[in-house]
């Protein structure tokens, strides 16, 4: 068995959980969840926590214990906290400004890129150039981060680009010159 899948998920006060048969639904202050669960592993409800267990005995099923536990313990802490990226735009000229439910973007190309936010995602533009994406699915804001880190990855000789707060870059030397 998984060491991460006998873990039991607390569940805190204000969220309510409820076992589908192939998913867990939780509501909570921030939104809703439906999370689908892998085949073969099913989820028990007592006393303010859940746990999840496989359905049967097989060797296959370990894997999919940990993952399953993993993913409905994610949704509790998206429906409870949230989560949130943040990204950095760094470059003259390079900027973004939302606008409605678009985020403009001038990163250097001879166009401006207009990027949709998707349903359950919350985009905040400050000063510009910094970027805070937020929601209760953390692969939806992790996949939507990356979407836009992607727009103009950062260049290894001036560094200009978009990337996540904190990412620390390799700095390579440009020409020498002439001696």
């Amino acid at each position: 068995m998984s060491r991460i899948g006998k873990k039991p998920i607390v569940i805190p006060k204000g969220v309510t959980v409820k076992v589908l048969p192939e998913a867990i639904e939780v509501k909570g202050p921030k939104g809703t969840i439906t999370q689908y669960v892998p085949p073969g592993i099913d989820f028990s409800q007592d006393n303010g926590t859940l746990v999840a267990k496989p359905a049967r005995e097989e060797a296959s099923l370990g894997k999919f214990h940990g993952l399953a536990r993993s993913l409905v313990a994610n949704a509790v802490t998206g429906v409870t906290e949230g989560f949130k990226k943040e990204l950095d735009i760094v470059g003259i000229g390079y900027r973004a400004e939302l606008k409605g439910k678009q985020v403009t973007f001038a990163l250097g190309y001879s166009h401006p890129i207009v990027f949709d936010i998707p349903n359950g995602i919350d985009i905040a533009v400050d000063k510009q150039t910094h970027i805070t994406v937020t929601g209760v699915d953390r692969q939806l804001v992790g996949q939507v981060a990356a979407n836009i880190a992607q727009m103009r990855r950062p260049d290894p000789y001036k560094q200009k680009g978009v990337r996540y707060m904190g990412e620390v870059l390799k700095k390579k030397v440009g020409k020498t010159g002439a001696k």
